[in-house]
């Protein structure tokens, strides 16, 4: 089969792979019908993920439709249109009880697809424990409307919920990327008294408004954002902060942008250290939380996905066929012809 590796730093290749096997009885094999390129395959690809091997095959945004499965699964069949979770959990252990699946104890528990274990930008991909980590898709949703179900839509998902957002609350996103977007649909779930999604890029902010959010989106060059938000709160500031953008002095922005007491949210993936100036917010005795995704709500994503109340189809803007994903990637990874989101055919 056909499959996109990653060879070593800086470096990426499209090989031919056999294709996977069940390995053990909580396995299942995937057909991948339609993958995507996240910005984490990016940081492997600069070599800012300690944990990715090299010769793996990348991919952790995919959706297909299951070909087989072990005699241990029992929530999926042969046939069945299924989300790929990107995280493996075994759901036993300490962390999966509390539902905390990205800390599952086991030893490709966590972030392991396209990571540490091959991945599903490919034809084929192996799903470790695929009762936990495949979600069947209901008839009326598309593979496009499913496709970030099992990562970015998990991420915004999970952000909005670790912000404890209230509807009294002025609720700050930094960052109009994928991952802002996704966070901000699920922010306004939430129904804050004002929900402002922040970036530097005006392409992004003006892809933003024509999606439709319901949020204020704001270029913060040209728009003093730290004045908006203190006109929104009556000087206070936010209460809540989610980064989501990584860039550039973000880290920063978000815990300046909070009130006295307010939750800083980090979902942003960094590549360089950031710098915590304790001194400098001594007395704010503000909230930090962060860490990567716990992509447990799969389920509920594809409810409110068929309900209308969510959709991240309008996220794509290009589509490629695998054969072509080198130069799917150079697109992305340069922000090129307005790319947002790719959607990869298999």
């Amino acid at each position: 089969m056909k499959a996109l590796v990653y060879k070593k730093n800086h470096r990426l290749a499209l090989e031919e792979r056999p294709r996977p096997s069940l390995q053990l009885p909580t396995d299942a094999i995937v057909r991948v019908t339609l993958a995507s390129i996240c910005s984490s395959d990016l940081h492997i690809k600069h070599g800012a993920v300690p944990k990715a091997i090299p010769g793996i095959v990348l991919g952790h945004e995919m959706v297909g439709i299951v070909e087989e499965t072990g005699e241990q699964v029992h929530n999926v069949k042969p046939g069945d249109r299924v989300t790929i979770n990107v995280e493996t959990f075994c759901g036993e252990c300490f962390y999966c009880k509390q539902g905390l699946v990205n800390n599952c104890a086991d030893e490709n528990g966590g972030w392991a697809l396209g990571c540490r274990i091959d991945g599903g930008q490919a034809e084929y991909v192996r799903v470790p424990y695929a009762d936990n980590g495949l979600n069947r898709i209901p008839q009326s949703i598309t593979d496009r409307q499913a496709l970030f179900v099992g990562d970015i839509l998990s991420t915004g998902y999970w952000a909005a919920d670790l912000a404890e957002i209230t509807k009294n609350d002025t609720v700050v996103i930094l960052g109009a990327g994928p991952t802002g977007l996704c966070t901000a649909m699920c922010a306004s779930l939430y129904e804050p008294k004002h929900l402002i999604l922040a970036d530097i890029d005006e392409e992004r902010v003006q892809f933003g408004r024509k999606l439709g959010i319901s949020a204020q989106v704001v270029d913060c060059v040209r728009q003093d954002l730290e004045k908006l938000v203190m006109e929104k709160t009556g000087g206070r500031g936010a209460d809540r902060v989610i980064e989501a953008a990584g860039g550039e002095g973000t880290f920063d922005l978000a815990w300046q942008l909070a009130r006295p007491s307010g939750i800083v949210c980090l979902v942003a993936m960094y590549e360089e250290d950031q710098r915590l100036p304790l001194p400098q917010m001594y007395g704010k005795n503000l909230t930090f939380k962060t860490g990567g995704v716990h992509a447990a709500h799969c389920e509920r994503l594809l409810q409110l996905i068929e309900e209308g109340r969510l959709d991240t189809a309008g996220l794509i803007t290009h589509t490629f066929a695998l054969e072509e994903i080198l130069s799917a990637y150079d697109l992305f990874e340069n922000r090129e012809a307005g790319v947002m989101k790719i959607a990869v055919e298999i």
